[in-house]
Parts: C-alpha cells; structure tokens; sequence
C-alpha cells in the first residue's frame, strides 16, 4: 500500500534528513544569494539520478514522473533563503555565516522537500501522474522568488493542475498539521516616506520646518487610514517600523525617513489604501510647509487557499496522520509569496507543527532562539511525498 510504504521510507530516511537540516541550518544564505545551498540540493539530485533545471539564479526546479504521467500533474515548493539575524541558539549545528540565520525555518522546509523527492523518486513505480518539485530563492525578499520563476517558466512544461507548500508553525505542537479553505494570508507591501526641509538651530524652529514633528504627525494620521476607512470585518495593519533622522539634541534635521510595511486581506481594499496612503502623507507635509517622498513598493498578494485541493490535502492528511492530529490554520496578517503561485493555480499551502513545551522549544519564527522538534521532519517529508503521489482536483 502506497500510504505505508511512504510512511516507512519517511521513518527509515528521517536521521539521514535531520542531518541535511542540520547542514542547511549551519550554512544560511540571504535571498537571491542561495548559492551554497542550491549546490548542495544539486548535488543530492544527481546523487539520486533525477534531472532538474536551474532558474533565477539559484532556484531548481525538476520532475518525477511516475505511472501514466500525464494523467495528473502536482507541484509541490519549498522556499531555502535564510533571514539577516545573528542566532542565539547553542546547539551544535548553529549557524557558521555571522549576522544571518535560518530563523523562518526554510531550512525545514527545504528537507522535507528533498525528502520527499527522494521518497517519491524509489517509489515511482507505485502512484500515478507527475511532481514538479521547486525549490525557490527569496521568499523573504521582495519581488519574492516565486515570482521571478513563474516569469521563466517554473509552471509551465508541463503546467500543474495545483501547487502544495507547508510552513513551519512554532504554536502548533509537533506531530499535529494545520490546513485552511480560502484567504489564509495578508498581502504585504512596504513603505517608504522621505520628510525634507533646510533644517536649522532647534531653539530657532520657527526659521526652518520641524521634520521631526512632521513625521510624527504623518505616523499618527496614516492609523486613521485603517481606523475610519477599512471595514473593521476585514482584517488590515498599517505599521511604521523605522524612523531614521537627527543625530543630536539641538538640530532640527533636514531629513526624516520613515519604513513600514502595510497588510490588508481584501485585495481591492488594499490598493484604495494606496492611494489614501498617497493623499494623506502628501496633504500632511504640504500642510507642515516639508517636502516629501513616497514609495509604496507593492509585494505579496494575498495566499488563497483553492477549496477542493485544499479539502483533498486535507482528507488525505486525516489517513496520513489521523483525523486528532488535523487542525484548522488561523487567519493570519503575515505574508508569503507562495500567493503568487495560487493566482496562476489552485493551491495548498499548510502548517507543520514544530513546538514542544517540554523541551523548550516555543521560540517563534524571525527570532534568534527559533528552532524545531526534529521530529517535525519525519511528518514533512512524508506528508509531502504523500500528498505529491495522491493529492487531486
């Protein structure tokens, strides 16, 4: 039975793949630098004698093709960039490159993608159609990888009738998986505002305009664009998260620059925010007599979950694992660019529980303590092998 098989070769595979984690942990690269890491990926592809490409830059993308090939095409993607964060873990496989870490978990994510690769490849013979596999560059970096490699390709030749990813999820105890039907992810674009003026004597303001004032106020007045003009049903967040500007106590700068980011869950409410944005930094600094630069640089759609793959990833996660074992993902305002993936097909994205209390390890994603139960590896490498061998529309 192909449902055993695959769990077998998951429990036989799972030290040999903690290892690959391990390796992946302690050689993070930041986005659209994979250099390392899609060098060894190759490599373990050629050792297993699949054929694969390589696209923008480092990103690999291959197929196995198993019985009748045509008759069903599934996608299965892991993203494999690291995060600008110096790790704070003491464990044996922390991370060599100084000031970057796997923080996000692509290093799981990665693994369980070449687990199941390799799981799917010595199965071959025993389940129907064909996985394209893709391992991406830059999820955590705008344009964001998945992007550049539906521009060259990675979708077509042939095309996927859907597309199944899974994520780390540190509040979700280890051996239990989360799916969700529909918008399960914010988009995500960030924010750039530029204040300026001839600055001048802080005891002479009147000479000059205060773009330190000018900022504050342009910070509280963009919370109204979500407080009074987005429907409170809708979820949005508008966050500014850096103020640069003044290097001392009694100079007004000539310069003040602000970054943040906004989310939103309703695609159309999130570019009328755009322009609202627009209208009241502009409107606020003329007002103040400063000068000012805006760029909104558009991100990540939102994630959108297509209903009948995702209840058919979800019925076969029930027989892999156990209907007590399958929980319900959270609506949530992080972002993913595996929503560009689900504007061209249907897709799956799921949650891979990794906590365990009682070994501590609670740490959140982009925190210099992140880490996993190792056991998570084992669920992920199998349920994606499963779900490439039986997922459908």
């Amino acid at each position: 039975m192909l449902l055993s098989a695959i769990q077998q070769k998951a429990k036989l595979y799972a030290n040999e793949f903690i290892e690959v984690r391990h390796w992946l942990h302690a050689h993070p690269e930041l986005s659209y630098q994979e250099f390392e890491t899609s060098k060894f990926i190759q490599s373990k592809l050629t050792e297993w004698g699949i054929s694969f490409q390589v696209k923008a830059g480092t990103g690999i993308v291959g197929t196995i093709e198993g019985i009748e090939p045509a008759s069903r095409i599934m996608a299965l993607r892991a993203d494999m960039d690291a995060l600008p964060i110096q790790e704070e873990n003491t464990v044996s496989y922390r991370s060599t490159n100084d000031g970057v870490m796997h923080a996000c978990g692509h290093d799981v994510h990665t693994t369980c993608l070449l687990g199941a690769v390799k799981i799917l490849n010595e199965l071959k013979h025993a389940w129907k159609g064909t996985v394209k596999f893709i391992f991406q560059p830059g999820e955590e970096r705008n344009p964001g990888g998945a992007s550049l490699l539906i521009k060259e390709g990675a979708l077509e030749n042939p095309k996927p009738q859907g597309i199944i990813g899974l994520h780390v999820h540190p509040g979700l105890p280890i051996g239990k998986l989360s799916f969700r039907k529909g918008r399960v992810m914010a988009s995500a674009d960030e924010i750039y505002i530029t204040i300026k003026s001839k600055g001048g004597h802080a005891a002479a303001p009147h000479l000059t305009v205060d773009t330190i004032l000018v900022a504050a106020h342009i910070i509280t007045a963009l919370q109204q664009i979500i407080s009074r003009n987005n429907n409170p049903l809708s979820p949005s967040v508008l966050s500014i998260c850096s103020i640069q500007g003044g290097h001392t106590t009694n100079v007004i700068p000539s310069e003040v620059k602000l970054m943040g980011t906004f989310r939103a869950m309703d695609e159309q409410w999130r570019f009328k925010a755009h322009t609202l944005i627009e209208q009241m930094v502009n409107g606020m600094a003329k007002s103040m007599g400063a000068e000012v630069q805006l760029h909104i640089d558009i991100g990540y759609p939102t994630v959108d979950n297509d209903a009948e793959l995702t209840e058919n990833a979800w019925q076969l996660a029930n027989q892999y694992m156990g209907e007590n074992n399958i929980e319900e993902t959270e609506v949530r305002m992080g972002a993913e660019d595996f929503g560009y993936y689900t504007q061209v097909i249907p897709g799956c994205f799921f949650r891979l529980g990794v906590m365990n209390t009682e070994k501590g390890i609670t740490s959140g994603v982009h925190t210099p303590t992140f880490n996993i139960d190792e056991a998570a590896i084992e669920t992920g490498m199998g349920m994606m092998a499963w779900l490439g061998a039986s997922a459908s529309l």
